[in-house]
């Protein structure tokens, strides 16, 4: 009985994810047929310094709400906390709230239930929804996250009242020597079908690491895959085209919007 061909099945993807994260894209498209390639362009690391993080750690008892906005920052936190899910009932009482369907399944792995997911994972939208939800004013709450994000949650919140305490859980830097000889050159060739990014600091790095202009000229030729706005919107700014996003921004939707590309179904990406 003959098998029908996979979707991806002759299709070589860059998977741009931290080393830790990458695998779980790469086998979602390993799945679909395709040849995946893990070419880390960031990588997560600690703050520089820890003590702004130990302290929200110590107090996290005395917050409302804490807002975990990716998987590294429940990780980050629950590290300093001491032992995965605060270990001795140190977030009893607080209340959280999870972006994106990877953060609550990673504070799950840690034994933590969630109390509110947003289902639009913009700042814009946690904001909405959080108000939504009671009455943001005067209500203590603490958002770890990477150094490098952007303002518009803690603004939306603080703009409803909110007193928000932000801390650095980790740093996203540049991978060194990105993507290294083997990958470079099937860039130059053009034997890659599609580059996969997960975020607009993967974008960035890879603009840095190769210098503006030669990230254009080797992403350009193929398929730029973007797992959502943020992150298109950054590749729109180095000057290169998103081909395909999905209208949910996982991973899982992201491998199934390709597949959903390379076989031509035009719901799944577009131009």
């Amino acid at each position: 009985m003959d098998h029908e061909p996979r979707p991806l099945a002759g299709k070589r993807i860059l998977v741009t994810r931290p080393q830790a994260q990458a695998p779980e894209l790469a086998e979602r498209l390993d799945a679909l047929g395709a040849e995946s390639i893990e070419a880390p362009a960031i990588r997560i690391v600690p703050p520089d310094d820890m003590q702004p993080l130990d302290d929200a750690c110590a107090a996290a008892a005395s917050f409302a709400w804490i807002v975990f906005t990716s998987a590294n920052a429940v990780d980050a936190f629950l590290q300093r906390l001491d032992g995965p899910g605060g270990g001795d009932g140190k977030l009893a009482g607080v209340r959280i709230c999870a972006i994106g369907p990877a953060t609550a399944a990673r504070l799950a792995r840690h034994g933590l239930s969630v109390d509110l997911a947003p289902a639009d994972h913009r700042g814009e939208g946690v904001g909405a929804a959080l108000r939504a939800a009671l009455d943001l004013r005067g209500t203590r709450i603490l958002l770890p996250r990477a150094d490098i994000a952007r303002p518009l949650l803690p603004d939306a919140l603080r703009a409803a009242g909110a007193a928000v305490t932000e801390v650095t859980a980790y740093r996203t830097v540049a991978a060194t020597a990105w993507p290294g000889a083997d990958v470079r050159e099937l860039l130059d060739r053009r034997r890659i079908d599609a580059v996969t990014f997960t975020s607009a600091s993967a974008v960035r790095a890879v603009a840095q690491s190769l210098g503006a202009v030669r990230a254009v000229e080797l992403l350009r030729p193929t398929v730029v895959a973007a797992i959502g706005p943020v992150t298109a919107r950054a590749a729109g700014q180095l000057g290169v085209e998103t081909t395909v996003m999905p209208s949910t921004y996982t991973t899982q939707a992201l491998a199934q919007a390709l597949a959903d590309y390379f076989t031509g179904t035009p719901a799944a990406h577009f131009a």
